[in-house]
């Protein structure tokens, strides 16, 4: 019997590896991390014995309900701590060097105390305590004293909620023994999500917020609509991330203070991330920018005459306000950016645009109940591979043409490095796995370009193809962003419609437009595409058939008995008023599964009476049907790969739902069709 990927995962990463759905179940009001949580979690709740589960849960409740600081019982736990004399804590604390006192003191977020003298041991052992806070274990101690201006409150002990320690090379092991697929969908429960919610190219962009806190010096940006996720990943998922909320931040907070001497926090985290980045009415202190720009093209920066390096990845983060159609025709995909941003220069220095409007907004059944990594174990496995670099693993397959500026490169690089530690860490996949990550990287490099030479002439001076050459075959690839595929395809569409649209049609509310002449053609849409539709894909062929052939081997749940209908739809739409389409459906069914095939193909069929949609069907044994195809009388036949389930999940219950009443606003499957003429 083969396991589950679930079972799997508990085989092979035993003790490393807890269930997603526990952390929402114990967090409550709790507003802590949930590396915090899933910290505690993977102590008692790492097993798949329900039993076992149930009794670890409530042993973590007890320690978040004794130990966890609400700010609203800041006041009860120190009278706490005052009458034992000691007392465990979890809260979030904050290091700062007292100059004239010569000591440290913290400051504790929930607690509410402030200047409270902490050993320089513990400062020594654990230097992020002196910028942006660290979760932490903290036994706490009162001491009433009689001297002036002296504290009771002592920090005994600290303790930072990460791990002590793992094996890479036993990480490595491990993940040869998953495939590819299964290695991205373990991935996907780690940060949250339920893989079958996603396609393979969401699996990637949802990765890809991964890479800061694998890759050094690693410059993301990701733009788009409200409710994605976007921050996410940097607010909770690490303890070696940092997320300033608003954007906002001064130049000795994130480099150094030259009165001090303090670094700042590019010397101390992995990844800092802006939250809330976009906003042209946002406040940028002069000469912030400059000093970012310098430091993300040389990863270093200066302090008085000296010049000092860091390894901190940036990431920028913010919300669009248009579409991107309406961006790309007017004006670009930067222009929600502060002034101060809106800096060719600067936004050279980004190595990936990821394309946020492709993100779908996150729904309630996009969560896991399954098993994924503890985040804090993953989160130190990803630190780990910051001193890796597999930005040559393709060289063997691909070539980067020529004409590719040396900043594209080291951009599509270390793009293509950090996919490669994040799905291949033991570097072993496939010719046809590295093709896909090259390209992905590609084409986030391009995004940022194709904007850069919008805004900027001299970008347009000399030519760059972002292109590869196969070296096995010599042939070479150019690479485009789907916005560059979808809106051509789509304003290529309007523009043959316009040019066939006649005086009538135009005059005629409701009319459909007539279609260009049909040619024989091979077609590719990209996964997550737009702008496609059964109407710009079937119409031109189908038009003036009289009878059909439709094999599609998979009609057998809902949501594909619900496509048929929508191509039955287009049919209607389509044909004259007083003629009639004969319609024969031929698909596969197991004998389990035919019963139900057959319920909803009846009420289709009973559905379409009085139509002029006449719609006979055959229901054979599974695996007799496997191509997929639409045959006309008048001569045509339509190859399609996908049948016409092409669409991504979308929320077809929501009446509000624009997806659910326009094809041309659902995210597309990759697929291929082929028109031939048999005629």
């Amino acid at each position: 019997m083969i396991p589950t990927l679930d079972e799997k995962i508990n085989e092979h990463f035993p003790g490393r590896v807890v269930r997603k759905d526990l952390t929402a179940k114990v967090k409550g009001n709790a507003v802590v991390p949930t590396y915090v949580l899933e910290y505690l979690l993977g102590q008692y709740c790492a097993t798949d014995d329900e039993a076992s589960i149930e009794k670890g849960v409530e042993n973590v409740r007890k320690i978040i309900n004794r130990h966890y600081v609400h700010r609203e019982e800041a006041e009860l736990v120190k009278s706490t701590i005052r009458d034992k004399g000691n007392y465990r804590i979890i809260d979030r604390i904050t290091v700062a060097l007292n100059d004239r006192r010569d000591v440290h003191e913290a400051s504790f977020t929930n607690l509410g105390l402030r200047k409270v003298v902490i050993s320089d041991d513990w400062v020594r052992k654990f230097p992020k305590l002196l910028t942006g806070g660290v979760w932490c274990l903290i036994d706490m101690a009162y001491f009433p004293s009689d001297e002036r201006d002296a504290t009771p409150w002592l920090i005994e002990k600290v303790k930072p909620i990460q791990l002590s320690n793992f094996e890479f090379e036993q990480y490595k092991q491990q993940r040869a023994r998953f495939t590819t697929e299964e290695w991205a969908d373990f991935l996907m429960q780690s940060i949250g999500f339920n893989p079958e919610h996603f396609g393979q190219r969401n699996k990637l962009l949802q990765l890809t917020r991964l890479i800061p806190f694998c890759e050094r010096n690693y410059n993301l940006i990701e733009l788009g609509p409200k409710g994605t996720g976007k921050s996410h990943i940097f607010s909770e998922f690490s303890p070696h991330g940092m997320l300033i909320s608003g954007g906002e931040v001064t130049a000795a907070k994130l480099f150094v203070n030259n009165s001090t001497g303090q670094i700042g926090l590019v010397g101390y985290w992995d990844s800092v991330a802006f939250d809330e980045f976009a906003g042209p009415d946002k406040r940028i202190p002069k000469g912030l920018v400059d000093i970012m720009k310098n430091y993300m093209a040389n990863q270093s920066f200066s302090r008085g005459r000296e010049s000092m390096g860091a390894e901190a990845s940036m990431s920028f983060i913010g919300n669009t306000k248009r579409s991107v159609a309406y961006m790309l025709k007017h004006s670009d995909l930067f222009e929600q950016l502060p002034p101060a941003y809106y800096d060719t220069a600067f936004l050279d220095r980004l190595h990936s645009y990821l394309p946020g409007w492709e993100v779908e907004i996150i729904r309630g059944e996009m969560f896991t109940q399954g098993f994924g990594f503890v985040v804090d174990y993953l989160a130190e496995v990803l630190r780990y591979m910051r001193t890796l670099d597999y930005s040559d693993a393709y060289n063997a397959y691909f070539k980067l043409d020529d004409t590719i500026t040396t900043r594209d490169k080291v951009a599509i690089q270390k793009t293509f490095s950090g996919l490669m530690k994040v799905l291949y860490p033991h570097q072993s996949c496939t010719k046809e796995e590295v093709k896909e990550l090259l390209e992905f990287a590609i084409e986030s490099r391009r995004r940022v370009k194709l904007q850069l030479m919008k805004m900027d002439e001299t970008f347009r001076e000399r030519e760059v193809r972002f292109a590869y050459q196969d070296l096995e075959t010599g042939k070479r690839v150019e690479v485009f962003t789907l916005e560059e595929l979808q809106y051509n395809l789509v304003r290529q569409m309007s523009e043959e419609e316009e040019e066939t649209t006649t005086a009538e049609d135009q005059a005629t509310p409701g009319k459909a437009p007539s279609a260009p002449e049909p040619e024989e053609q091979h077609i590719v849409i990209k996964e997550n595409q737009k702008g496609v539709s059964y109407q710009r894909l079937f119409a031109p062929y189908l038009k003036g058939a009289t009878e059909i052939h439709l094999i599609d081997p998979y009609l057998r749940k809902f949501h594909q008995v619900k496509n048929l209908m929508e191509f039955c739809e287009m049919l209607y739409r389509i044909k004259p008023v007083g003629d009639e389409i004969r319609l024969k459906v031929f698909t596969n069914a197991e004998s389990g599964e035919k019963q139900e095939a057959d319920s909803l193909l009846i009420q289709v069929q009973a559905n379409l009476q009085g139509t002029g949609i006449d719609m006979d069907y055959e229901i054979e044994p599974q695996g007799t049907q496997h191509a997929r195809s639409i045959e006309t009388d008048t001569g045509w036949k339509i190859l399609l790969d996908r049948g016409l389930d092409i669409f991504q999940r979308y929320d077809y219950k929501d009446a509000f739902n624009l997806a659910n009443a326009l094809q041309e606003e659902r995210m597309c499957k990759g697929f291929e069709v082929t028109y031939v003429r048999v005629g």
